[in-house]
C-alpha cells in the first residue's frame, strides 16, 4: 500500500505545473547560446579567414534565426508542445554540430553562405524551444505572467555564463572551439529529457503563487552571484579541478527549485486527499484534477449577434477591425494594428541597439585595447546582468502594475533610456569603462524581453500568443541587419582599412583586418543611441494610447471563473469539516435525549 500511495505522489509530481514549470526553468537555461556568439565568434572569423563585415553577416544569420520564429509559433497553434521540443532540439543539434566541424578542420571550409545556414538553422531552435517552453508557461500561469517571463528569461540571460562554467570543466579553459559542441548536445539532450513533460494544462489559481514565484527567484539570485563571484576568482589562476568542482555546485544550484516544486505539488497531494476523503463532489468532472471547483455563475442570456456583412468589403472589415484590447486578437488583427507596428518599430531601436553591442562586445573588447581573458569577462558579466534585468523587469513590472497601475510601456521606455549610457561608453572608449557599460547593456537588454512579450500577451491575448510571440521577435533580425550588419560592420571595416593601407575598393571577405582603438566603433554607436532615444518616444507613444487599458484590471477575465480557485476549494473544505462536527454533536444530544426519555418512561 505505502509503495502505491509513493508511486501515485510520484505520478502527480511529475504531472503537475510546478514540475512543468521547473523543466521550463532548465530548457531556458539551455536556450541561451546565441548571446555567447562574442566568445566563439573570433574562432569563425580566423580559422575560416573572415573580415568583420562578413562575421557580422553570419551574426545577422544568428539574430535572424533566433529571432524569426513565426514558423514555430504557426506549428505551435496545431501542434503539441513535445513536437515543438523534439523539432528544436534537433536543429540545434545539426547547426551547431556543422560549425563545430567547420571551424576545427573536420570538414571542408564551408562557403559562407553554408555558414550563414548552420547558424541560423542552430539559433532557430531558441524559437522551438521557447515557444514549446515558455509560451506554454504563460498559458498554464496566465495570471503570473510577468512573473513567469522574468523567470525564464532570466534563466536564458543566465545560460551564457551557465554554458561558459561547463565548457571550462568539461574541455578547459584553452579550448574555445569545444564550447560550439557543448552548445550541440546540451540543449538537444535537456530538451528531450522533458519533452513529454511540457504541455498546456488547466489554469488553476493558487493563493500562494507569487510565493512560490519568489522562492525560485532567490534560488536564481544565488546562482546568478555565485555565477557573479566565480566570474570574478577566475580571472587569476585556476585548476581543472577548481572548475570542475564549480560546474558540479552550478548543476547542483540548477536543480535546486525541483524541490520547491516537490513541496509544493506534495501540498497540493494531500489536499486533493483530504478533499476525497471528506467526500467534496467535483462540480467539474471533466477537469484534469479532483482539485478544480468550478465558480458558480448566473448563465448569461445570449445578446442577439448582428448578422454577418453581406458584401466581400464588409467580411474584410470585419476581418480586421480589432477588438478591446486585452480581448484575443487574431492573428491578421494583431499585424494590422497600430499598437503592434509601435511595438515592432520601438523593438528595433531599442533591443536592437543593445543586441548589437552585445554581438560586437568581443571586437569592442580588443579594439580597445583589453585581453581575450577580459572578454569572456565581458561576456558572462553581460549574461549575469541580462538575468538580472529579466526577473526585475518582470517582477517589478508585475509589482508596479498591480499596485500602482504603473503600464509597462513606461517602464520598456526608461529600460531604453537607460541603456544609452551604455551606448555612450563605447562609444567614447573611456578607459576601463568596459566594465560598466556590459553590465548596463546586459542589464538593460534583458529588462526589455519581459516587458516586450508581457505587453504583447496583455494588448493582443493569449489566444494567438505562441504566433504574437514570435512576430515580436522580428524586430530583432530587421535590428541586427540595419544596425549589426551595414552601420557597425561596415564602419569597422571602413577604419580597419584605414589603419592598415588598404583600399576601400578590394574585394571583402578574404582578409581578416583589425581595428584598435575608440574610433572603431564612436560613430557606430553615437548613431545606435541616437536610434534608441527614437525608440523610447515610440514606446511612450504606445503608454499614452494604451492607458486607459492599463488602469483597468487587465487580468479581469481570469478571476471571472476560467479555472479553478485552490482557496475557494480550502473554505469548502473548512465548511465540510463544520458541518460534519455540528452533525456529530447534533447526534448526540438526538441520543442522550432519547436515553433519558426511556429512563423518564420506565
Amino acid at each position: 500500500m505505502a509503495g502505491r500511495e509513493v508511486l501515485a505522489v510520484a505520478a502527480h509530481i511529475v504531472g503537475g505545473r510546478w514540475f512543468m514549470a521547473f523543466a521550463s526553468l532548465l530548457i531556458m537555461s539551455a536556450a541561451g547560446a546565441t548571446y555567447i556568439f562574442a566568445v566563439y565568434s573570433k574562432d569563425i572569423k580566423t580559422s575560416l579567414g573572415y573580415d568583420q563585415e562578413t562575421l557580422n553577416t553570419i551574426s545577422f544569420f544568428k539574430d535572424l534565426g533566433a529571432n524569426v520564429g513565426v514558423i514555430s509559433g504557426l506549428l505551435a497553434e496545431v501542434a503539441p508542445p513535445w513536437a515543438i521540443l523534439a523539432m528544436g532540439a534537433a536543429m540545434n543539434f545539426f547547426g551547431y554540430l556543422m560549425i563545430y566541424l567547420a571551424i576545427t578542420g573536420r570538414t571542408a571550409r564551408p562557403a559562407v553562405w553554408q555558414m550563414c545556414l548552420y547558424i541560423c538553422v542552430g539559433a532557430n531552435s531558441s524559437k522551438f524551444a521557447n515557444t514549446g517552453a515558455l509560451v506554454t508557461c504563460v498559458k498554464n500561469f496566465p495570471e503570473s505572467r510577468g512573473i513567469v517571463l522574468g523567470l525564464l528569461k532570466g534563466y536564458v540571460g543566465l545560460s551564457g555564463a551557465i554554458f561558459t562554467q561547463l565548457y571550462l570543466a568539461f574541455y578547459g579553459a584553452g579550448d574555445s572551439k569545444s564550447l560550439v559542441l557543448l552548445i550541440a548536445w546540451l540543449p538537444a539532450a535537456i530538451s528531450f529529457l522533458f519533452v513529454r513533460t511540457i504541455r498546456i494544462m488547466k489554469v488553476v489559481r493558487q493563493p500562494n503563487e507569487f510565493r512560490v514565484f519568489c522562492s525560485i527567484l532567490y534560488i536564481s539570485l544565488l546562482l546568478a552571484s555565485y555565477l557573479m563571484v566565480v566570474i570574478i576568482v577566475q580571472k587569476f589562476a585556476f585548476s581543472h579541478a577548481a572548475y570542475s568542482v564549480n560546474a558540479a555546485v552550478v548543476l547542483l544550484l540548477l536543480l535546486l527549485p525541483l524541490s520547491v516544486a516537490v513541496k509544493e505539488e506534495i501540498k497540493i497531494y494531500n489536499h486533493i486527499k483530504q478533499a476525497s476523503n471528506l467526500q467534496i463532489p467535483n462540480p467539474n468532472p471533466d477537469s484534469d484534477r479532483p482539485l478544480s471547483v468550478a465558480i458558480d455563475r448566473a448563465p448569461s442570456v445570449p445578446n442577439e449577434l448582428p448578422s454577418p456583412p453581406k458584401t466581400l468589403a464588409g467580411r474584410i472589415v470585419a476581418a480586421v477591425k480589432p477588438p478591446k484590447r486585452g480581448e484575443d486578437y487574431s492573428i491578421l488583427q494583431a499585424l494590422l494594428s497600430l499598437d503592434m507596428l509601435i511595438i515592432f518599430f520601438a523593438t528595433i531601436c531599442g533591443v536592437g541597439g543593445t543586441l548589437t553591442a552585445v554581438d560586437n562586445m568581443g571586437q569592442i573588447g580588443e579594439s580597445l585595447g583589453y585581453p581575450l581573458h577580459n572578454t569572456r569577462t565581458f561576456v558572462s558579466l553581460i549574461s549575469i546582468w541580462n538575468y538580472a534585468g529579466r526577473v526585475a523587469a518582470g517582477f517589478l513590472s508585475e509589482i508596479f502594475l498591480a499596485r500602482y497601475k504603473l503600464p509597462r510601456p513606461l517602464l520598456f521606455a526608461v529600460v531604453m533610456v537607460v541603456s544609452c549610457a551604455g551606448h555612450l561608453l563605447i562609444a567614447f572608449g573611456v578607459p576601463r569603462s568596459l566594465y560598466v557599460a556590459s553590465i548596463v547593456i546586459g542589464f538593460c537588454f534583458g529588462a526589455q524581453m519581459p516587458l516586450l512579450f508581457a505587453i504583447i500577451s496583455e494588448v493582443f491575448g493569449l489566444k494567438y500568443f505562441a504566433t504574437l510571440y514570435n512576430v515580436g521577435g522580428l524586430a530583432n533580425p530587421v535590428a541586427s541587419y540595419l544596425l549589426n550588419v551595414k552601420l557597425v560592420g561596415y564602419l569597422y571595416d571602413r577604419e580597419a582599412r584605414k589603419q592598415n593601407g588598404v583600399e576601400a575598393s578590394s574585394s571583402p571577405g578574404h582578409k581578416s583586418l583589425t581595428c584598435m582603438g575608440a574610433r572603431c566603433f564612436r560613430l557606430s554607436f553615437l548613431i545606435i543611441t541616437a536610434v534608441t532615444v527614437a525608440g523610447a518616444l515610440a514606446m511612450l507613444v504606445l503608454m499614452w494610447r494604451t492607458r486607459a487599458f492599463y488602469r483597468g484590471d487587465i487580468y479581469a477575465k481570469f478571476k471571472e471563473g476560467e479555472g479553478s480557485k485552490l482557496e475557494e476549494d480550502s473554505c469548502q473544505v473548512e465548511e465540510k469539516k463544520k458541518k460534519k462536527k455540528m452533525e456529530k454533536e447534533a447526534e448526540g444530544l438526538s441520543e442522550m435525549t432519547i436515553k433519558e426519555n426511556g429512563k423518564s418512561v420506565n
